[in-house]
């Protein structure tokens, strides 16, 4: 969860994003196809995503893998 504020990567709280968190235990699931709690069974169909609505997701994506492999990177600086 980024910052660990509760919020989620999507702000949709906990259990919305892809699951690569010490909880989610590497089960994918979540926002990075737009689809958020909707789309784990709640009863609604996911809908298409805009142009607009796509490109801001997968910014939020990039944004936040790129945090990951920096705090890797420290990680890995800290181990030697």
């Amino acid at each position: 969860m980024p910052g660990g504020d509760g919020t989620g990567p999507c702000g949709r709280g906990p259990g919305s994003g892809w699951g690569r968190g010490p909880c989610g235990r590497g089960m994918r699931r979540g926002c990075g196809f737009g689809y958020g709690a909707m789309g784990r069974g709640m009863g609604m169909m996911p809908r298409a995503l805009s142009p607009e609505e796509e490109k801001a997701g997968l910014q939020q994506l990039k944004e936040s893998l790129e945090n990951e492999v920096k705090q890797i990177q420290k990680r890995l600086e800290e181990l030697k």
